[in-house]
């Protein structure tokens, strides 16, 4: 173990707070009358996507639910020790959790619960290693707890914390602001495009078309009408890697953010090639899932690059967000795991007038531009936050 400065130590979980595992006493978990009532059911996917706080979820629990779980209140530390293993969150609202999850409760005398979050942060890989199994992976309780966490006294705790969460603040801060926008562009685009409420709306009659009634003038295109389409091919292996040589490579939506993805591996083979701006379109499970290149990148087989042949990226964005909000279906309620090219050549689109299209350009480039800008930022904090996480926690850094 390394030496740590004075008055500190290394201390289990268990020793500072109380340590209890998530409830789901139901077999089979995923049985529907335990779902859709008022009661949040965080699970380790939540877990991960979190930053500081987490108050997404993606499933509630019902009454029936409620009685064979467990409802923790704010403030508890969520800790994976299966499946996304060694992820950890504070829990930002009262919220229930599988046993595929641990929380943690800080003994105020003892331990921050932010402090204990970003020590764990530092101890992930160590967490990891412990967990691999010759079945499946898992952490455990008992492995968790046999885990060193070095303690400083309190006030230093919270001083470090005060440092690390200042980061995770203006990193919140942004997100909801990006939320915001992006709610903001996809709410007009409704009124204008699928409310058929935009500017001279009351001048305009409706008529039917093969995507049902629309305004006069309006027209419905294949995709291949309107759009430059580019379907992923996979590289051999021998050309990735992980130094920056080459372009970025996107297999598919394992590195997908909300709205850039995040590279991770590079390819020095440059088959298929999304550009800058390019909307990126899942083709495999889960099909439909949308994000945007903020570079040129590679793309694997299970992405595809569309391009407005018009330039209208924008719209043609929201089109697709609005079009494709239930992943995997595409027209008609018939579910993809995976599309073809004539697929995706065969989307239906509407194509209003352009006069129209301009002005809600306008709009959305700035909204995109935005968004951009604040991801960005988030970026840029990220990495900062880590390259002083490790030299904080471990007392590298003195904090006075």
């Amino acid at each position: 173990m390394n030496n740590l400065p004075p008055g500190w130590s290394y201390q289990k979980l268990n020793k500072l707070g109380l340590v209890g595992r998530g409830r789901s006493r139901n077999r089979p978990r995923n049985e529907p009358s335990l779902y859709g009532g008022p009661y949040p059911f965080f699970q380790t996917g939540d877990v991960k996507a979190a930053e500081l706080y987490l108050h997404e979820y993606s499933q509630t629990y019902n009454e029936k639910g409620l009685a064979q779980s467990k409802l923790w209140e704010p403030g508890v530390l969520l800790i994976t020790i299966a499946a996304n293993i060694a992820e950890s969150a504070i829990l930002g609202i009262r919220g229930c959790f599988p046993d595929s999850i641990v929380g943690f409760i800080a003994d105020p005398n003892k331990s921050d619960v932010r402090f204990v979050k970003y020590a764990l942060d530092t101890l992930k890989l160590q967490m990891q290693s412990i967990s691999r199994g010759t079945t499946q992976d898992n952490l455990s309780l008992d492995k968790l707890l046999s885990i060193d966490i070095p303690t400083p006294p309190l006030p230093t705790q919270r001083k470090i914390a005060a440092i690390l969460s200042a980061y995770d603040d203006l990193i919140e801060n942004n997100t909801r602001r990006i939320a915001l926008l992006e709610e903001l562009a996809q709410l007009l685009y409704r009124e204008w495009f699928v409310r058929f409420r935009f500017p001279g709306h009351a001048d305009v009659p409706l008529v039917e078309s093969a995507l049902g009634p629309l305004p006069q003038g309006w027209e419905v295109k294949r995709l291949e009408e309107i759009c430059d389409l580019t379907m992923g091919q996979s590289p051999k292996s021998e050309f990735y890697n992980e130094d920056a040589d080459g372009l970025p490579f996107h297999q598919g939506v394992t590195d997908f953010g909300n709205w850039f993805p995040q590279t991770r591996m590079y390819c020095t083979e440059l088959n298929r090639v999304a550009e800058d701006g390019d909307i990126l379109f899942s083709v495999r499970a889960p099909v439909g899932r949308i994000n945007v290149a903020d570079r040129r990148i590679v793309i694997g087989r299970g992405l595809s690059a569309i391009h407005s042949k018009t330039g209208n990226q924008g719209f043609m964005l929201f089109q697709l967000k609005e079009k494709f909000q239930e992943e995997d279906s595409m027209g008609g309620g018939t579910i993809f795991k995976a599309v073809t090219k004539a697929d995706m050549q065969g989307i239906l689109l509407i194509v209003p007038s352009q006069k129209l299209v301009i002005e809600f350009e306008r709009m959305a480039d700035s909204v995109l531009q935005q968004i951009r800008n604040l991801t960005y930022r988030n970026t840029l904090l990220r990495t900062t936050r880590d390259l002083l996480l490790p030299r904080l926690i471990s007392g590298a850094v003195a904090v006075g």
